[in-house]
């Protein structure tokens, strides 16, 4: 089994701000604005209460606008009224996706989606960050392939934005039922959210986002990420990620796979 880190969500270009982790540690990826999707952000509901677009509104009071979205991947249930048949799924295209066929990534890998996050708290009834709390990289969800539509076979995902692309290599990556891992089920669905939790935190203490701690995954040079170069990335005290590129793939490794079940299986957002 390949495991994937897959970047996603809000970054200082698209949307300008972190996504939020909400005071009960729920970690809401925002998805990118977008001109071309029928998906807005006002249909969005936060569990417990509230749309993605208030929240955006009271994150960046100056800089939201009345956009459609991107909501890719489509992890997280109950936050829209959901099209019948409805499945977890991911899209891919262009050379994000050429990167993906090119380290053979099929059924039955795992992607570990991450993006900018910060911790953010209610005052006076309004979501605000936490006075100087850090902007990190955080692990929020997963999905494990049960099924990949490329062609016109991407029509069977009617709910998701990429079964309207019609880009050559445009691709959906849907769920599998439940997550197998090592050929045993652990009783998890094939994709989901996660808690927040300092184990999902990928960011070094007092660095950018981007600067990583240097987890055994990370710092062995035997295993290998793709886009990152580990005789260049494993500075003193952090590991530096790629600032371009989507999809990171690490080769099939025992210890990676340990690590992605591990995260998964403690903090699984039930």
């Amino acid at each position: 089994m390949q495991v994937i880190l897959s970047r996603k969500g809000f970054d200082g270009t698209y949307g300008g701000c972190a996504s939020p982790i909400l005071p009960d540690g729920t970690m809401i990826s925002m998805p990118i604005p977008s001109e071309y999707d029928n998906c807005t952000y006002d249909e969005l509901q936060f569990p417990g209460g509230g749309s993605y677009y208030d929240a955006w509104k009271e994150l960046k009071p100056n800089g939201y606008k009345e956009y459609y979205c991107h909501l890719d991947p489509d992890i997280r249930r109950g936050i829209r009224k959901e099209c019948k048949g409805w499945k977890p799924a991911f899209g891919q295209c262009d050379a994000a996706q050429g990167h993906l066929m090119n380290h053979g990534v099929g059924v039955g890998d795992l992607f570990l989606f991450f993006g900018w996050f910060r911790k953010t708290e209610r005052v006076n009834g309004k979501l605000q960050y936490v006075k100087n709390a850090q902007g990190i990289h955080a692990i929020y969800g997963y999905l494990q392939v049960g099924e990949i539509l490329t062609g016109d076979d991407v029509t069977k995902c009617p709910w998701h934005p990429h079964s309207q692309y019609i880009n050559t290599n445009n691709t959906i990556y849907v769920a599998s039922d439940s997550l197998i891992i090592d050929g045993k089920d652990t009783g998890l669905p094939g994709a989901g959210t996660l808690r927040f939790s300092e184990d999902l935190n990928l960011t070094a203490s007092g660095q950018s986002h981007s600067r990583w701690k240097l987890i055994d995954v990370l710092k062995d040079k035997k295993i290998v990420l793709s886009y990152h170069d580990k005789s260049k990335c494993i500075k003193d005290g952090y590991f530096q990620s790629a600032a371009r590129g989507q999809e990171f793939v690490f080769d099939e490794n025992a210890t990676v796979t340990e690590w992605a079940k591990g995260l998964i299986i403690k903090h699984f957002e039930k």
